[in-house]
């Protein structure tokens, strides 16, 4: 589904126009869909049903309370990469023991706080951190339970920023490595082996990549087995990618069919971990046209919305749909490049998209509900935007825009 659509010309989000959001709220906002964001849930969870699992949604990819509360409440765990963003989990009704515990810089405060609110697994990905978490649990007299992400050296096929799966990135323990490593976990007395992660990278459009990491996986599950080191589950990570333009990424139906066949028999619970699937087209980011500016050999509409609410496009160069919030068939079109007033060159939302423009107009920047808001900064001391869940005929505040003085309230002049 799409809860984004136009009905008499104006864009809504389920039931509630957009004009109606920015004229209540102001823009830049991020508008989210409750209904999509439920639907594409329970497509992941229904896609798994033939063997035991967990989707634990990747909560770097958007991770607003009411977001991760709802989720919540459909059943989903969540993958963490911070003690952050284990406090948003928590303070958002989020299940510890359905929490894993990714990330290569976990510190000791993290690894003790994550202890004492009992996740399911730590991802651990070196030698020296399992070495830290061993004393760490020591410390606590406890036992942490473990799986090593083990990197598979398989091409993603993705944007080198995003591809975490090949020998030189900085993710996970080396294929070759991984059976010594979890003989030694074994060894170590606050250590409880539990599983083995894996995760070759985001916004994947092939299902052959997810394969042939799970099939290296399942190898290596085999020689542990052979071992004795019977493990609980297996993490398969997330990556599953979205349409932001042309791209026809699997669907999640068949996602699915791919990972439990490859378990069938089984009887290791699986785990993945979606983020920008689940979240990235149930939200848009919603600005306003300050100027157009009209040269000998660009045009650009400078809106209020900028680099810093969506980092996406300067940092990957990445395409995201733009759409007028009220169409106006009459008006003649131009070519634009959609900029914002932060005073950087690689600022822009789009380049060269076809559009018929007034200043004061409404845009909005399409599958912006993953890396948006959990990626904006206030660079040019720029107060972070508003997000809102549409729910029916029914608008949420969820974030309340910031404020300049919020901004400065931390900082101290010198004293005299």
């Amino acid at each position: 589904m799409s809860a984004f659509h136009y009905s008499a010309g104006v864009l809504h989000a389920e039931d509630v126009p957009l004009t109606e959001i920015a004229a209540r709220f102001g823009t830049p906002c991020f508008v989210y869909s409750r209904a999509q964001l439920t639907e594409t849930y329970r497509a992941f969870d229904e896609a798994l049903a033939g063997h035991p699992h967990l989707v634990c949604y990747a909560v770097k990819a958007s991770s607003n309370l009411a977001i991760l509360d709802l989720l919540a409440r459909l059943g989903s765990g969540f993958d963490i990469v911070s003690g952050g963003e284990l406090k948003r989990v928590l303070a958002a009704g989020g299940d510890a023991r359905r929490v894993v515990f990714s990330g290569i810089g976990k510190s000791e405060t993290e690894m003790r706080e994550a202890l004492a609110a009992g996740v399911l697994c730590f991802n651990v990905e070196s030698e020296s951190e399992l070495k830290r978490l061993n004393r760490v649990a020591a410390a606590l007299g406890t036992q942490a339970s473990i799986s090593l992400r083990v990197n598979p050296d398989v091409d993603a096929k993705t944007h080198p920023y995003i591809a975490t799966g090949l020998k030189e990135n900085k993710f996970g323990v080396p294929f070759a490595e991984a059976l010594l490593l979890y003989r030694e976990a074994r060894r170590m007395p606050h250590l409880a082996v539990a599983g083995i992660s894996c995760h070759i990278g985001s916004q994947l459009t092939e299902l052959d990549p997810f394969v042939e990491a799970a099939q290296k996986i399942l190898e290596l599950v085999d020689r542990l087995a052979a071992e004795d080191i019977a493990l609980a589950h297996i993490d398969l990570g997330g990556g599953l990618g979205i349409r932001y333009r042309d791209e026809q990424p699997p669907s999640i139906e068949a996602y699915g069919r791919a990972l439990t066949g490859l378990l069938r028999g089984r009887r290791e619970r699986l785990i993945v971990e979606p983020g920008r699937a689940l979240v990235g087209n149930a939200g848009v980011l919603v600005t306003r046209v300050e100027y157009l500016k009209h040269g000998e050999t660009k045009n650009f509409a400078v809106v209020d919305a900028a680099m810093n609410d969506l980092m996406r496009p300067s940092l990957y160069d990445a395409y995201h749909e733009v759409q007028p919030v009220v169409r106006k068939i009459a008006r003649a079109s131009a070519t634009y490049d959609v900029v914002g007033p932060v005073c950087e060159s690689g600022d822009f939302l789009a380049r060269d998209r076809t559009l018929a423009l007034e200043e004061g107009d409404l845009l909005a920047i399409g599958s912006a509900g993953a890396y948006g808001m959990s990626m904006s900064s206030n660079y040019n001391t720029r107060p972070r935007a508003a997000e809102l869940m549409v729910d029916r005929d029914q608008v949420h505040l969820i974030r309340r825009r910031e404020t300049v003085e919020q901004l400065i309230a931390l900082e101290r002049r010198l004293p005299d």
